[in-house]
């Protein structure tokens, strides 16, 4: 018992490999298979088909036409005997006229197999007529099924590659936004450290090792930008509301008063002087 089932079960292990291998098989046929190439290979099939079943028709044709060309030289026969013995009969030959209608009777024998072979012939031809008519139905039928189909399966087929050519296309596009996005955030990522490099070297917290000054000339030329800017500002308030300039600056005069006298004209005093003068 032990040594059959061991004899069996690479048999088994055999045939379900065989099984595996006819499905892998079938499944990369099927894969590569084109159905409009065996829609037309089917047609062809078919159409072999009908010109053998015609040419058996053709046959069976040209075998009733030699029949009935059996019986016609018969017959002819059947007929120069009918003559001859006529003939005998004529001439006192009775002997002769028996021969003769001997012989007859002998074809009208083969005559009545011929009549019987052609009916079996001709029935024969007539069942093959009608089959090659109906096969030939078929076949137009079947065509035009075909050329639907194969129509039917080119247009699926197209708008299959149509939608994985967007299906590709917005595939790409994603993957286009997703770079662009990358780098849009990268670009602000620099650009943010750009600015936080210049205020860093602004305030003096990183030295820029481009320049040959140093931390002290850069606090110095800061506050004389600065105090710069402070006496600019003071002489436009000046200029604009009369306010005292800051040291160093001249005063500006008030709005409306003339910034010089008049050539040869004498000097009027300020009243604030004369109050001076005045008091003891």
């Amino acid at each position: 018992m032990v040594q059959r089932k061991d004899t069996a079960t690479p048999m088994g292990a055999f045939r379900r490999l065989a099984d595996i291998i006819r499905a892998k098989v079938n499944k990369l046929l099927d894969r590569v298979e084109d159905p409009r190439d065996s829609l037309d290979l089917s047609y062809e099939k078919q159409v072999e088909n009908l010109q053998k079943l015609r040419r058996g028709v053709a046959e069976v044709a040209t075998a009733r036409k030699r029949v009935e060309l059996q019986a016609a030289a018969l017959q002819q026969q059947a007929d120069k005997l009918q003559g001859q013995a006529r003939q005998a009969l004529g001439q006192g030959r009775e002997d002769l006229a028996r021969e003769a209608l001997t012989r007859r009777a002998a074809l009208q024998g083969e005559l009545a197999e011929l009549h019987e072979q052609h009916e079996q012939i001709s029935a024969q031809e007539q069942r093959l007529v009608e089959t090659a008519g109906r096969v030939q139905s078929q076949v137009e039928a079947f065509r035009t099924k075909k050329e639907t189909l194969k129509a039917t399966y080119t247009a699926a087929e197209a708008q299959t590659r149509i939608g994985e050519a967007v299906a590709g296309i917005s595939d790409s596009m994603g993957d286009a936004g997703a770079i662009m996005q990358r780098a849009q955030d990268k670009i602000a990522d620099m650009q943010a450290r750009a600015g936080a490099i210049d205020e860093l070297l602004a305030s003096g917290a990183l030295t820029d090792l481009s320049t040959s000054t140093d931390d002290i000339q850069a606090q110095l030329d800061k506050v004389a930008a600065a105090s710069t800017v402070d006496r600019e500002l003071a002489a436009l308030r000046a200029e604009l509301g009369g306010a005292p300039a800051p040291a160093g600056l001249p005063s500006a005069p008030p709005a409306g008063a003339d910034t010089a006298a008049a050539p040869g004209a004498p000097s009027v005093p300020s009243p604030a002087s004369d109050q001076a003068e005045v008091t003891p």
